[in-house]
Protein backbone atom coordinates (compact mmCIF):
# COMPACT_ATOMS: atom_id res chain seq x y z
CA UNK A 1 0.00 0.00 0.00
CA UNK A 2 1.22 3.36 -0.72
CA UNK A 3 -0.50 6.89 0.27
CA UNK A 4 -0.12 10.68 -1.70
CA UNK A 5 -1.60 13.41 0.25
CA UNK A 6 -3.23 16.28 -1.58
CA UNK A 7 -4.07 19.59 0.50
CA UNK A 8 -6.70 21.04 -0.80
CA UNK A 9 -8.25 23.93 0.78
CA UNK A 10 -10.72 24.84 3.73
CA UNK A 11 -8.78 22.45 5.73
CA UNK A 12 -9.78 19.61 3.57
CA UNK A 13 -6.75 16.78 2.32
CA UNK A 14 -7.24 14.19 -0.28
CA UNK A 15 -5.41 10.69 0.38
CA UNK A 16 -5.07 8.61 -2.86
CA UNK A 17 -4.25 5.04 -1.41
CA UNK A 18 -2.79 2.98 -4.33
CA UNK A 19 -3.42 -0.79 -3.16
CA UNK A 20 -0.98 -3.55 -4.78
CA UNK A 21 -2.54 -5.80 -7.24
CA UNK A 22 -1.45 -8.74 -5.66
CA UNK A 23 -3.38 -7.51 -2.11
CA UNK A 24 -6.45 -7.20 -4.46
CA UNK A 25 -6.46 -10.37 -5.55
CA UNK A 26 -7.14 -11.63 -2.45
CA UNK A 27 -9.79 -9.21 -1.77
CA UNK A 28 -11.54 -10.75 -4.81
CA UNK A 29 -10.71 -14.13 -2.88
CA UNK A 30 -12.35 -13.18 0.10
CA UNK A 31 -15.54 -11.27 -2.03
CA UNK A 32 -15.57 -14.91 -3.26
CA UNK A 33 -15.52 -16.90 -0.53
CA UNK A 34 -18.48 -14.28 1.26
CA UNK A 35 -20.76 -14.42 -1.88
CA UNK A 36 -20.14 -17.99 -3.62
CA UNK A 37 -23.14 -19.70 -2.40
CA UNK A 38 -25.34 -16.76 -3.85
CA UNK A 39 -24.49 -18.07 -7.55
CA UNK A 40 -26.22 -20.99 -9.32
CA UNK A 41 -23.99 -22.53 -11.50
CA UNK A 42 -25.69 -25.48 -14.07
CA UNK A 43 -23.48 -28.31 -13.67
CA UNK A 44 -22.04 -27.26 -10.09
CA UNK A 45 -23.86 -27.63 -6.69
CA UNK A 46 -24.16 -24.24 -5.08
CA UNK A 47 -20.94 -22.51 -3.66
CA UNK A 48 -19.13 -24.81 -5.54
CA UNK A 49 -18.69 -22.97 -8.94
CA UNK A 50 -14.97 -21.91 -9.46
CA UNK A 51 -14.63 -18.14 -9.56
CA UNK A 52 -13.64 -17.78 -13.01
CA UNK A 53 -16.87 -19.69 -13.96
CA UNK A 54 -18.93 -16.99 -11.98
CA UNK A 55 -17.25 -14.83 -13.50
CA UNK A 56 -17.51 -15.70 -16.93
CA UNK A 57 -21.24 -16.46 -16.12
CA UNK A 58 -21.79 -12.80 -14.52
CA UNK A 59 -19.24 -10.31 -16.01
CA UNK A 60 -15.98 -9.94 -14.33
CA UNK A 61 -17.23 -7.22 -12.40
CA UNK A 62 -19.38 -9.35 -10.19
CA UNK A 63 -17.07 -9.08 -6.97
CA UNK A 64 -15.61 -5.65 -7.72
CA UNK A 65 -18.03 -4.01 -4.79
CA UNK A 66 -17.54 -6.61 -2.46
CA UNK A 67 -13.77 -6.62 -2.84
CA UNK A 68 -13.27 -2.53 -3.35
CA UNK A 69 -14.86 -2.59 0.69
CA UNK A 70 -12.86 -5.45 1.72
CA UNK A 71 -9.60 -3.37 0.69
CA UNK A 72 -10.99 -0.33 1.57
CA UNK A 73 -11.80 -1.71 5.03
CA UNK A 74 -8.29 -2.96 5.46
CA UNK A 75 -6.22 0.14 4.85
CA UNK A 76 -8.05 3.04 5.45
CA UNK A 77 -7.39 3.49 8.77
CA UNK A 78 -3.37 2.49 8.08
CA UNK A 79 -3.47 4.85 4.89
CA UNK A 80 -5.02 7.83 7.44
CA UNK A 81 -2.57 6.90 10.12
CA UNK A 82 0.11 7.12 7.86
CA UNK A 83 -0.61 10.64 6.36
CA UNK A 84 0.28 12.03 9.67
CA UNK A 85 -2.66 14.47 9.59
CA UNK A 86 -4.86 15.41 12.35
CA UNK A 87 -7.67 13.61 10.89
CA UNK A 88 -11.31 15.24 12.29
CA UNK A 89 -13.89 13.81 10.15
CA UNK A 90 -15.27 10.23 8.38
CA UNK A 91 -13.30 9.87 5.40
CA UNK A 92 -15.29 10.47 1.93
CA UNK A 93 -14.42 7.59 -0.64
CA UNK A 94 -14.55 7.70 -4.44
CA UNK A 95 -12.65 4.59 -6.62
CA UNK A 96 -10.38 5.61 -8.89
CA UNK A 97 -8.61 2.68 -10.87
CA UNK A 98 -10.14 -0.95 -9.88
CA UNK A 99 -9.86 -4.33 -12.35
CA UNK A 100 -8.06 -7.64 -12.51
CA UNK A 101 -4.43 -7.85 -12.60
CA UNK A 102 -4.40 -3.95 -11.88
CA UNK A 103 -3.79 -2.39 -8.66
CA UNK A 104 -6.95 -1.00 -6.80
CA UNK A 105 -6.77 3.21 -6.44
CA UNK A 106 -8.97 5.20 -4.58
CA UNK A 107 -9.64 8.42 -2.38
CA UNK A 108 -10.22 9.71 0.78
CA UNK A 109 -11.34 13.39 1.23
CA UNK A 110 -11.18 14.23 4.75
CA UNK A 111 -11.13 17.32 7.08
CA UNK A 112 -7.92 18.10 9.08
CA UNK A 113 -7.69 20.03 12.14
CA UNK A 114 -7.98 23.64 11.84
CA UNK A 115 -4.66 25.98 12.70
CA UNK A 116 -6.17 28.20 15.47
CA UNK A 117 -5.02 32.02 15.84
CA UNK A 118 -5.79 32.80 18.89
CA UNK A 119 -6.45 37.00 20.03
CA UNK A 120 -6.40 38.31 23.76
CA UNK A 121 -7.10 35.35 25.81
CA UNK A 122 -5.48 36.65 29.24
CA UNK A 123 -6.76 38.93 30.95
CA UNK A 124 -10.08 39.00 29.43
CA UNK A 125 -12.57 41.14 31.23
CA UNK A 126 -15.86 40.09 31.44
CA UNK A 127 -19.11 41.19 34.03
CA UNK A 128 -18.91 39.35 37.14
CA UNK A 129 -22.18 36.78 37.92
CA UNK A 130 -24.48 37.86 40.07
CA UNK A 131 -23.83 36.41 43.72
CA UNK A 132 -26.03 37.98 46.21
CA UNK A 133 -28.96 35.85 47.69
CA UNK A 134 -32.04 38.17 48.43
CA UNK A 135 -34.49 38.15 51.06
CA UNK A 136 -36.98 37.50 47.99
CA UNK A 137 -34.26 34.74 46.76
CA UNK A 138 -35.18 32.87 49.97
CA UNK A 139 -39.15 34.28 49.80
CA UNK A 140 -39.21 32.28 46.92
CA UNK A 141 -37.21 28.76 47.99
CA UNK A 142 -40.02 28.91 50.89
CA UNK A 143 -42.47 29.68 48.59
CA UNK A 144 -41.55 26.26 46.78
CA UNK A 145 -41.70 24.31 50.08
CA UNK A 146 -44.69 25.17 50.80
CA UNK A 147 -46.23 24.53 47.27
CA UNK A 148 -44.63 20.93 47.65
CA UNK A 149 -46.32 20.48 51.07
CA UNK A 150 -49.95 21.94 49.93
CA UNK A 151 -52.83 19.76 50.37
CA UNK A 152 -55.49 19.36 48.02
CA UNK A 153 -59.29 20.83 49.08
CA UNK A 154 -62.38 18.86 46.90
CA UNK A 155 -64.30 22.21 46.17
CA UNK A 156 -68.09 21.52 45.17
CA UNK A 157 -69.79 24.49 45.66
CA UNK A 158 -68.63 26.93 43.14
CA UNK A 159 -67.27 27.26 39.64
CA UNK A 160 -64.46 26.44 38.11
CA UNK A 161 -61.49 29.41 38.64
CA UNK A 162 -57.96 29.82 37.23
CA UNK A 163 -55.20 27.59 39.29
CA UNK A 164 -58.04 25.24 40.16
CA UNK A 165 -56.83 21.40 39.46
CA UNK A 166 -59.94 19.68 38.58
CA UNK A 167 -61.11 16.36 36.47
CA UNK A 168 -63.03 16.56 33.22
CA UNK A 169 -63.89 13.95 30.92
CA UNK A 170 -63.71 14.78 27.30
CA UNK A 171 -63.91 13.83 23.70
CA UNK A 172 -62.78 16.15 20.55
CA UNK A 173 -64.06 16.34 16.90
CA UNK A 174 -62.48 17.48 13.61
CA UNK A 175 -64.64 17.97 10.83
CA UNK A 176 -67.06 16.23 12.84
CA UNK A 177 -65.39 13.13 13.45
CA UNK A 178 -63.60 11.85 16.51
CA UNK A 179 -59.28 11.44 16.59
CA UNK A 180 -56.97 9.31 17.87
CA UNK A 181 -55.70 10.55 21.45
CA UNK A 182 -59.01 12.94 21.76
CA UNK A 183 -60.93 11.21 24.26
CA UNK A 184 -60.27 10.63 27.89
CA UNK A 185 -62.50 9.87 31.19
CA UNK A 186 -60.94 11.34 34.72
CA UNK A 187 -58.43 13.06 33.33
CA UNK A 188 -56.42 15.89 35.72
CA UNK A 189 -55.98 18.92 34.34
CA UNK A 190 -55.11 22.28 35.99
CA UNK A 191 -56.29 24.93 34.72
CA UNK A 192 -53.66 27.74 34.09
CA UNK A 193 -50.93 24.95 32.99
CA UNK A 194 -51.39 25.44 30.08
CA UNK A 195 -50.47 21.98 28.81
CA UNK A 196 -53.78 21.88 26.55
CA UNK A 197 -53.96 23.73 23.30
CA UNK A 198 -55.30 27.19 22.49
CA UNK A 199 -57.71 28.74 24.84
CA UNK A 200 -59.32 25.26 26.40
CA UNK A 201 -58.70 25.59 29.82
CA UNK A 202 -59.15 29.33 29.90
CA UNK A 203 -63.01 28.30 28.54
CA UNK A 204 -63.66 25.63 31.63
CA UNK A 205 -63.43 28.74 34.19
CA UNK A 206 -67.01 29.68 35.51
CA UNK A 207 -67.84 26.08 34.53
CA UNK A 208 -70.04 23.94 36.85
CA UNK A 209 -69.55 20.04 38.40
CA UNK A 210 -71.41 17.78 36.23
CA UNK A 211 -72.12 20.81 33.45
CA UNK A 212 -71.18 19.39 30.19
CA UNK A 213 -69.52 22.24 27.78
CA UNK A 214 -68.38 22.70 24.38
CA UNK A 215 -64.82 24.20 23.96
CA UNK A 216 -63.70 25.30 20.87
CA UNK A 217 -60.05 25.55 19.83
CA UNK A 218 -57.73 25.36 16.84
CA UNK A 219 -54.58 23.17 16.83
CA UNK A 220 -51.08 24.46 16.25
CA UNK A 221 -50.15 25.13 12.98
CA UNK A 222 -46.81 23.03 13.92
CA UNK A 223 -48.10 20.01 15.95
CA UNK A 224 -47.19 16.66 16.01
CA UNK A 225 -49.85 14.97 13.95
CA UNK A 226 -49.81 16.40 10.71
CA UNK A 227 -53.55 15.22 10.57
CA UNK A 228 -54.65 17.82 13.16
CA UNK A 229 -52.17 20.77 12.07
CA UNK A 230 -53.96 23.99 11.82
CA UNK A 231 -57.64 22.69 12.30
CA UNK A 232 -60.14 23.78 14.61
CA UNK A 233 -61.95 21.14 16.63
CA UNK A 234 -64.70 20.87 19.73
CA UNK A 235 -64.40 19.39 22.62
CA UNK A 236 -67.55 18.31 24.57
CA UNK A 237 -65.95 18.30 28.41
CA UNK A 238 -67.57 17.69 31.75
CA UNK A 239 -66.37 18.83 34.81
CA UNK A 240 -66.40 16.15 37.67
CA UNK A 241 -63.83 17.32 40.43
CA UNK A 242 -62.59 20.61 41.54
CA UNK A 243 -59.65 20.94 43.67
CA UNK A 244 -57.59 23.74 45.64
CA UNK A 245 -54.11 23.41 47.11
CA UNK A 246 -54.20 24.66 50.64
CA UNK A 247 -51.03 25.82 51.81
CA UNK A 248 -49.63 25.12 55.31
CA UNK A 249 -48.87 28.35 56.96
CA UNK A 250 -45.61 29.91 57.38
CA UNK A 251 -44.91 29.02 61.24
CA UNK A 252 -42.35 27.66 63.45
CA UNK A 253 -44.85 24.67 63.26
CA UNK A 254 -44.09 24.51 59.76
CA UNK A 255 -40.66 25.02 59.84
CA UNK A 256 -40.11 21.69 62.73
CA UNK A 257 -42.39 19.30 59.59
CA UNK A 258 -40.36 20.13 56.30
CA UNK A 259 -36.82 20.92 58.64
CA UNK A 260 -34.31 19.80 61.73
CA UNK A 261 -35.16 23.07 62.94
CA UNK A 262 -37.88 24.01 65.35
CA UNK A 263 -38.04 27.59 64.67
CA UNK A 264 -39.15 29.24 61.19
CA UNK A 265 -36.27 32.03 61.73
CA UNK A 266 -33.37 28.82 61.98
CA UNK A 267 -35.01 27.10 58.90
CA UNK A 268 -34.65 30.35 56.96
CA UNK A 269 -30.88 30.96 57.71
CA UNK A 270 -30.56 27.70 57.04
CA UNK A 271 -32.11 28.38 53.65
CA UNK A 272 -30.14 31.08 52.74
CA UNK A 273 -26.66 29.56 53.87
CA UNK A 274 -27.84 26.81 51.18
CA UNK A 275 -28.78 29.34 48.63
CA UNK A 276 -25.44 31.45 48.80
CA UNK A 277 -23.85 27.85 48.23
CA UNK A 278 -25.56 27.01 44.95
CA UNK A 279 -25.35 30.49 44.53
CA UNK A 280 -21.53 30.88 44.70
CA UNK A 281 -21.41 27.46 42.39
CA UNK A 282 -23.08 29.00 39.81
CA UNK A 283 -21.75 32.22 39.10
CA UNK A 284 -18.33 30.10 39.34
CA UNK A 285 -19.58 28.12 36.46
CA UNK A 286 -20.94 31.67 35.16
CA UNK A 287 -17.91 33.19 35.09
CA UNK A 288 -16.09 30.34 33.50
CA UNK A 289 -18.39 29.95 30.61
CA UNK A 290 -18.12 34.19 30.02
CA UNK A 291 -14.41 33.90 30.00
CA UNK A 292 -14.05 31.47 27.44
CA UNK A 293 -16.88 32.61 25.70
CA UNK A 294 -14.81 35.93 24.91
CA UNK A 295 -11.59 33.82 24.53
CA UNK A 296 -13.14 32.24 21.84
CA UNK A 297 -14.92 35.36 20.14
CA UNK A 298 -11.17 36.81 20.05
CA UNK A 299 -10.36 33.48 17.94
CA UNK A 300 -9.82 33.00 14.15
CA UNK A 301 -10.19 29.69 12.25
CA UNK A 302 -11.86 27.76 9.78
CA UNK A 303 -14.00 25.12 10.75
CA UNK A 304 -14.92 22.70 7.77
CA UNK A 305 -18.47 21.70 7.41
CA UNK A 306 -17.54 17.98 7.42
CA UNK A 307 -16.09 18.75 10.64
CA UNK A 308 -18.89 20.13 12.34
CA UNK A 309 -20.87 17.14 10.46
CA UNK A 310 -19.35 14.50 12.11
CA UNK A 311 -19.87 16.28 15.32
CA UNK A 312 -23.29 16.36 14.58
CA UNK A 313 -23.13 12.12 13.78
CA UNK A 314 -21.64 11.42 17.42
CA UNK A 315 -24.60 13.93 18.76
CA UNK A 316 -26.90 12.27 16.97
CA UNK A 317 -25.56 9.17 18.23
CA UNK A 318 -25.46 10.26 21.85
CA UNK A 319 -29.00 11.36 21.64
CA UNK A 320 -30.35 7.99 20.56
CA UNK A 321 -28.49 6.21 23.26
CA UNK A 322 -30.06 8.59 25.97
CA UNK A 323 -33.57 7.58 24.07
CA UNK A 324 -32.82 4.14 24.23
CA UNK A 325 -32.00 4.48 27.83
CA UNK A 326 -35.55 6.17 28.76
CA UNK A 327 -36.99 3.33 26.69
CA UNK A 328 -37.93 5.38 23.60
CA UNK A 329 -36.52 4.93 19.37
CA UNK A 330 -35.32 7.46 17.44
CA UNK A 331 -38.30 7.23 15.51
CA UNK A 332 -41.02 7.91 18.46
CA UNK A 333 -38.94 10.70 19.91
CA UNK A 334 -38.88 12.88 16.68
CA UNK A 335 -42.80 11.73 16.31
CA UNK A 336 -43.02 13.28 19.43
CA UNK A 337 -40.96 16.85 18.75
CA UNK A 338 -42.02 16.81 15.84
CA UNK A 339 -39.19 16.66 13.82
CA UNK A 340 -37.23 14.50 11.13
CA UNK A 341 -33.68 14.08 10.91
CA UNK A 342 -32.27 16.78 8.73
CA UNK A 343 -34.20 19.55 11.54
CA UNK A 344 -32.91 17.64 13.97
CA UNK A 345 -29.72 18.14 12.44
CA UNK A 346 -30.15 21.56 11.61
CA UNK A 347 -31.20 21.96 15.10
CA UNK A 348 -27.72 20.73 16.38
CA UNK A 349 -25.36 22.45 14.16
CA UNK A 350 -24.94 25.87 16.00
CA UNK A 351 -24.55 24.14 18.89
CA UNK A 352 -21.82 21.14 17.47
CA UNK A 353 -19.54 24.64 15.82
CA UNK A 354 -19.57 26.20 19.53
CA UNK A 355 -18.07 22.80 21.33
CA UNK A 356 -15.85 22.02 18.61
CA UNK A 357 -14.50 26.26 18.59
CA UNK A 358 -14.33 26.27 22.08
CA UNK A 359 -11.86 22.97 22.14
CA UNK A 360 -9.77 23.93 19.58
CA UNK A 361 -9.29 27.30 21.29
CA UNK A 362 -9.35 25.67 24.66
CA UNK A 363 -6.31 23.01 22.88
CA UNK A 364 -4.39 26.11 21.21
CA UNK A 365 -4.08 28.06 24.56
CA UNK A 366 -2.81 24.84 26.55
CA UNK A 367 -0.11 24.70 23.62
CA UNK A 368 0.55 28.36 23.74
CA UNK A 369 0.95 28.04 27.34
CA UNK A 370 3.06 24.87 27.22
CA UNK A 371 0.62 23.18 29.57
CA UNK A 372 1.80 19.63 29.98
CA UNK A 373 -0.25 17.03 32.28
CA UNK A 374 2.38 14.44 34.15
CA UNK A 375 1.93 10.83 34.74
CA UNK A 376 1.29 11.38 38.63
CA UNK A 377 -1.55 13.85 37.90
CA UNK A 378 -3.04 11.56 35.47
CA UNK A 379 -2.91 8.73 37.99
CA UNK A 380 -4.49 11.09 40.35
CA UNK A 381 -7.27 11.66 37.91
CA UNK A 382 -7.94 7.89 37.09
CA UNK A 383 -8.01 7.56 41.09
CA UNK A 384 -10.53 9.43 41.50
CA UNK A 385 -12.63 7.74 38.77
CA UNK A 386 -11.86 4.66 39.97
CA UNK A 387 -13.55 5.65 43.56
CA UNK A 388 -16.50 6.74 41.56
CA UNK A 389 -16.87 3.17 39.92
CA UNK A 390 -16.08 1.57 42.88
CA UNK A 391 -12.61 -0.09 41.40
CA UNK A 392 -9.66 -0.53 41.95
CA UNK A 393 -7.30 2.35 40.49
CA UNK A 394 -4.68 -0.15 39.28
CA UNK A 395 -7.36 -2.15 38.11
CA UNK A 396 -8.84 0.41 35.72
CA UNK A 397 -5.31 1.80 35.04
CA UNK A 398 -5.14 -2.09 32.91
CA UNK A 399 -8.99 -1.27 30.99
CA UNK A 400 -7.55 1.91 29.68
CA UNK A 401 -5.96 1.64 26.27
CA UNK A 402 -2.39 4.22 25.54
CA UNK A 403 -5.32 6.37 23.59
CA UNK A 404 -7.64 6.82 26.48
CA UNK A 405 -4.92 8.13 28.86
CA UNK A 406 -3.84 10.19 26.07
CA UNK A 407 -7.48 11.09 25.52
CA UNK A 408 -7.73 11.38 29.80
CA UNK A 409 -4.24 14.18 29.29
CA UNK A 410 -5.84 16.34 26.45
CA UNK A 411 -9.09 16.73 28.54
CA UNK A 412 -6.83 17.68 31.80
CA UNK A 413 -4.68 19.91 29.62
CA UNK A 414 -7.91 21.52 28.21
CA UNK A 415 -9.48 22.32 31.76
CA UNK A 416 -6.20 23.47 33.19
CA UNK A 417 -6.18 26.16 30.41
CA UNK A 418 -9.54 27.18 31.51
CA UNK A 419 -8.68 27.05 35.36
CA UNK A 420 -5.77 29.85 33.62
CA UNK A 421 -8.12 31.72 31.27
CA UNK A 422 -10.63 32.12 34.52
CA UNK A 423 -7.56 33.16 37.07
CA UNK A 424 -5.75 35.54 34.58
CA UNK A 425 -9.54 37.37 33.89
CA UNK A 426 -10.18 40.83 35.25
CA UNK A 427 -14.12 40.17 36.63
CA UNK A 428 -16.12 43.40 37.11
Amino acid sequence: MSVQVETLEKNLAKLTVEVSAEDFKDAMKKAFNKNKNRFNIPGFRRGKAPQAMIEKMYGEGVFYEDAADEAINATCMEAMNESGLEIVSRPEIAIEQIGKDKPFIYTATVAVKPEVTLGEYKGVEVKKADEEVTAEDIEAELKKVQEQNARLITVDDRAVADGDQTVIDFEGFVDGQGFEGGKAEDYPLTIGSHSFIDTFEEQLIGKNIGEECEVNVTFPTEYHAAELAGKPATFKVTVKEIKVKELPALDDEFAGEVSEFDTLEEYKKDLEAKLKETKAKQAAVDNENHVVEKVVKAATMEIPDRMVESHIDSMMQETARRMQSQGLSMDLYMKYTGMDEEQMRNQMRPHALTRIQTRLVLEAVAKAENIQISDEKLDEEIAKMAETYQMEADKLKEFMSERDKEQMKEDLAVQAAVDLLVAEAKLV
